[in-house]
């Protein structure tokens, strides 16, 4: 992994060095734009947030808008007089004006608006109207009035201001034929069947009729027809002298903003609407104003966002000799080598020598980056294959394949363990992320990781390993992994592909036994009965590790730290690190002493022998922490105090063991159990092992309490009397309080009074 990051820095390296090369090109081309910073590309926005931005496949521009917008919660329109209605994709003004097309640009909105008719035999002309607010009005540019018919008049009124003018047109054939003219007229509207005439400015409110003249009553010119009809939209055609099948014709609509002219308008007023890089125009307009972008910005003026800047060099819009020379700036842009240059034509030339040599220089650049790419790939193929090999050695290092080979004569199919690649694990744990540490000890540090599946574990990295003892520590792992037993941590699998292998285990989400007694938040809401199940269940564990596995194993760091609570308050036994398998044939292993301050066997400190019986001792000072509440080790207490087992014991002896007590687990229902506890723990704490009762004594004896089904204590016959003495002695000190001093001690206080303590590491 250390090859790879190195290799992977060195192509950063080289890469870094290329861009730094181009910024210098960059530099140089654009030194004649005043070094200006162009601004970053924005996307126009043309409706409002949350609201719908077409009908159909109508656009709709803001200030236009259907409904409220979902997000914030206003009006999608600037008012009431731009509020559109989107009908079956159909998009509507008012309740009957069907709207065909909206135009930002230009300010216009095409509409659908109905053809007048009238024949021979009706008793009156059909009558279209249209009623618009004065935001609005029928564009005098854009449309044409027109007449269809022989011997008819059309004529269009328009009411202003409590006045009615008028305009129209007329088409009179005076019993022509007009089908003799039909390659001539066809397409034209110049008075012959079809005339036409423009419409006044500022028309809003209008209605338009069609009449003949009666002295005429030629079939073919029966009927006429008048409308309103947007330019282009239109071409007269012979055959519609016959009948006329439209009945609606494009209808263009010019629009504004706002009820007054630009200069009573100010930007200091609610209902100004021109935004940002935007400017107002009212030329030529007799009510209200519009907005229109700046030159070099685009979008919609009306928008909140205002108008956005146009990148020229992007466009054909730019006047530089090419894209390479043009220099984007806010509003406009400048260039190093302008088109046209006048004079001589000398400075174009330096142009276009420039533009050569730049052109050189890039292609020597891209080659360059080229050549360096296929090196750091090259690089990084080398390095990826050295990683592999050394992951290889690792793994053959670290006993690898000899786990192979015990995996593969697994016959349970129950058994998961898993061999995990270093990979895995860098990613379960966020690569070893130090808020995910969930403790550290004399044996490595543990991590909180979650596997793909999202399943919880803990994975431990451990210190580094004796080499000599690969073969045992591959046998451990077998062992271990094939334990199944409720008080005891599962470890689910490892990785050998580090230096250093790692433990993946089952996560157990609720602390530690030490945190839970010795948290003052907690601590006191412990009760008697949960501290004996705890106790019973740990008991338990270690009972089955010494006598029941495949192969006995003694656990060497039993302590309060190392005996996990999960969400039910289940005990667990954890941290193997210093765990040592018992060959079937012996009773005793020598090995240099490991272990934690305050919960070593003496005996073993002194012999370097480690028995089950060192398990048991360690064990014993838990139940004295279950007990008393306090930790192993008080170094600020008085020597005598100093350790908990110690003090606990001279209490015991001395009738005293009311004090030691953890304040509130007392009770009438639960002083025998206390006392019988008591005595147990001062039987682990002896100070010869083959005195201590075994694990699976120890064991019996909790669970036997814990069901009020007491069992009689048989070890050996002082054993017995020490146990009845020290239950009598008990029994005084919580009935009277204080009792006589005790004479009748046995070897075994007296040894732990004279005891000196070795300082260790803390061994978790």
């Amino acid at each position: 992994m250390v090859l790879m990051m190195k290799a992977k820095k060195h192509m950063q390296l080289g890469l870094m060095l290329l861009v730094a090369l181009a910024l210098v090109i960059r530099v140089r081309v654009t030194a004649a734009a005043d070094q200006v910073v162009a601004p970053t590309t924005q996307t126009p926005n043309y409706t409002l947030p949350g609201c719908t931005n077409t009908c159909g496949n109508i656009n709709i521009p803001y200030p236009f808008g259907t409904g409220i917008s979902s997000s914030p919660q206003k009006n999608c329109s600037l008012s009431h007089r731009y509020n559109l209605n989107c009908t079956e994709s159909k998009l509507y003004y008012g309740k009957n004006i069907r709207v065909l097309n909206i135009s930002l640009e230009g300010h216009q909105m095409d509409v659908s608006h109905y053809v007048s008719k009238f024949c021979d035999g009706d008793s009156k002309a059909n009558d279209p109207s249209l009623w618009i607010n004065p935001s609005f009005s029928i564009s005098s540019n854009e449309n044409k009035f027109i007449t269809v018919g022989c011997d008819h008049y059309g004529y269009l009124n328009n009411y202003y201001d409590g006045y009615t003018y008028s305009t129209g047109c007329l088409t009179r054939c005076y019993g022509n034929d007009l089908h003799t003219l039909k390659t001539k007229i066809n397409g034209n509207c110049s008075g012959l069947g079809c005339c036409q005439v423009d419409i006044p400015p500022g028309t809003r409110n209008i209605t338009h009729r069609v009449y003949n003249f009666s002295n005429f009553s030629e079939p073919m010119r029966n009927c006429g027809y008048s409308f309103l009809a947007k330019l282009g939209s239109y071409k007269f055609s012979i055959d519609h002298l016959h009948g006329l099948s439209n009945k609606t014709f494009p209808l263009v609509m010019d629009w504004t903003v706002g009820n007054e002219s630009c200069s009573a308008s100010s930007k200091n007023k609610d209902d100004y609407v021109c935004m940002k890089n935007s400017y107002c125009d009212d030329k030529d307009l007799d009510y209200g104003y519009r907005c229109r972008c700046k030159d070099g910005y685009e979008g919609n003026p009306y928008h909140p966002d205002g108008c956005v800047d146009i990148d020229e060099c992007k466009t054909s819009k730019h006047s530089c000799l090419s894209e390479y020379n043009c220099h984007n700036i806010d509003g406009n842009h400048t260039c190093f080598c302008p088109k046209g240059q006048s004079g001589s034509g000398t400075k174009e030339e330096g142009c276009h020598q420039t533009q050569k040599l730049i052109t050189i220089v890039i292609g020597v650049s891209v080659g360059v980056l080229s050549l360096v790419t296929v090196t750091c790939l090259l690089c990084l193929i080398h390095q990826r294959r050295k990683l592999i090999k050394l992951k290889e050695k690792y793994f053959r290092q670290n006993g690898g394949v000899i786990l192979q080979e015990h995996l593969s004569t697994i016959q349970d199919p129950s058994q998961t363990f898993q061999v995990f690649t270093e990979e895995q694990l860098e990613k379960a744990t966020n690569n070893y992320d130090e808020s995910l540490i969930l403790g550290r000890g004399g044996y490595g540090t543990v991590f909180k990781g979650i596997l793909p599946n999202n399943k919880i574990v803990a994975v431990k990295k451990s210190r580094l390993i004796d080499q000599s003892q690969v073969n045992q520590f591959i046998n451990e792992v077998v062992v271990l992994s094939q334990i199944n037993h409720r008080n005891v941590v599962k470890l689910l699998g490892c990785c050998l592909e580090t230096e250093v292998p790692l433990l993946v285990y089952e996560f157990v989400n609720n602390g530690t036994l030490f945190e839970y007694l010795h948290n003052e938040s907690k601590a006191c809401n412990v009760s008697w009965k949960t501290r004996l199940r705890i106790a019973a269940e740990a008991a338990e564990a270690l009972s089955y590790l010494h006598s029941a596995a495949s192969i006995p194993i003694i656990h060497r760091d039993v302590k309060s730290a190392n005996i996990l609570l999960d969400e039910n308050y289940t005990a667990k036994v954890s941290d193997f690190g210093a765990s040592r398998l018992v060959p079937l044939d012996q009773t005793e292993l020598e090995t240099i002493v490991q272990g934690t301050l305050g919960y070593l066997d003496p005996e073993y400190m002194q012999t370097s022998q480690l028995t089950e019986k060192s398990d048991v001792y360690s064990f014993g000072v838990v139940l004295v922490e279950l007990l008393t509440g306090k930790k192993a080790l008080i170094f600020d207490k008085s020597e005598e105090k100093i350790s908990t087992a110690k003090h606990f014991l001279s209490c015991l002896k001395e009738g005293c063991l009311l004090q030691v007590l953890e304040t509130g687990i007392l009770n009438e229902g639960n002083k025998e159990e206390i006392k019988e506890v008591a005595v147990l723990a001062s039987m682990c704490l002896s100070l010869k092992g083959e005195e201590r009762p075994s694990m699976k004594q120890v064991a019996m004896e909790l669970e036997g309490m814990r069901l009020m089904d007491k069992h009689p204590w048989s070890n050996t016959e002082q054993n017995l009397e020490e146990s009845q003495y020290l239950l009598h002695e008990a029994n005084s000190t919580f009935e009277h309080g204080n009792s006589s001093s005790y004479h009748q001690t046995t070897a075994g206080y007296d040894s732990l009074r004279d005891l000196e303590l070795i300082v260790l590491d803390d061994g978790r």
